[in-house]
């Protein structure tokens, strides 16, 4: 089953550029790694799948529905974690999961209590003393507790000291063996390269390669190699 379906995919910022002509399928249980430098096309893409911008022309899909005219619905059964987290900051981190878990359907209550415990959330903190890695892990759990088919990581490890990134990836590989699907945007090549399946480079707002890591490692080459062949120049 194909849970993310891009087509011809572009949006335009006028003289600035979006992403152009972009086309890309993620598989149901895959963890897929979206990689490339600022400015690349990694953030927009992302937020055309949340519908937090139009596309300018063509198609995305998420669980087969548009991302434009059925986006409620795709809301249900997603989780979204941004690369920069901001909150009220006059609540506490308790009163944001309870609100976060009041627009989704059958949160389960020990779940969220798990999760806090493995992310080592302070509930009685209030927003505004939390660190940028602690309101990360905020997000996390808030991204997780509905337990979403498909989730959606823009920089996830950023802010997270390293014993709480192996938490996560933990995590991500518990979830993706009970079905969820994982989209992951990052800057970091190690982590990609470990944990995904495939891998879709994006450069100048266009897609330029789609590989399986299993290729990589049969091919005895590492995603930074094949990264920086693209953004030497050398691929072109």
């Amino acid at each position: 089953m194909t849970v993310i379906e891009i087509n011809n995919l572009t949006k335009a910022y006028g003289k600035k550029r979006g992403i152009s002509n972009v086309n890309l399928r993620v598989n149901r249980g895959e963890i897929f790694g979206f990689i490339g430098p600022n400015g690349a096309g990694k953030s927009t893409t992302i937020k055309v799948l949340l519908n937090f911008i139009f596309p300018s022309s063509g198609e995305a899909k998420i669980l087969g529905m548009d991302c434009v005219t059925e986006t409620d619905k795709i809301k249900e059964s997603i989780g979204y974690v941004p690369s920069e987290v901001r909150y009220y900051d006059n609540m506490t981190v308790e009163e944001l999961l309870n609100y976060a878990k009041s627009f989704k359907k059958n949160v389960d209550d020990t779940y969220m209590k798990e999760l806090c415990k493995t992310f080592e959330v302070e509930l009685t903190k209030n927003v505004s003393e939390l660190s940028l890695g602690n309101k990360k892990k905020v997000a996390i759990v808030q991204a997780l507790i509905h337990k979403p088919k498909l989730l959606i990581l823009d920089e996830p490890t950023n802010g997270l000291d390293p014993l709480m990134q192996q938490k996560l990836f933990k995590t991500l590989l518990k979830i993706r063996e009970e079905g969820t699907t994982i989209f992951l945007s990052s800057h970091n090549l190690t982590e990609v390269e470990e944990f995904c399946d495939r891998v879709a480079i994006i450069k100048e707002g266009k897609i330029i390669e789609v590989r399986s890591i299993e290729d990589l490692l049969i091919e005895e080459k590492k995603l930074s190699e094949v990264f920086m062949t693209y953004y030497e120049g050398e691929g072109k």
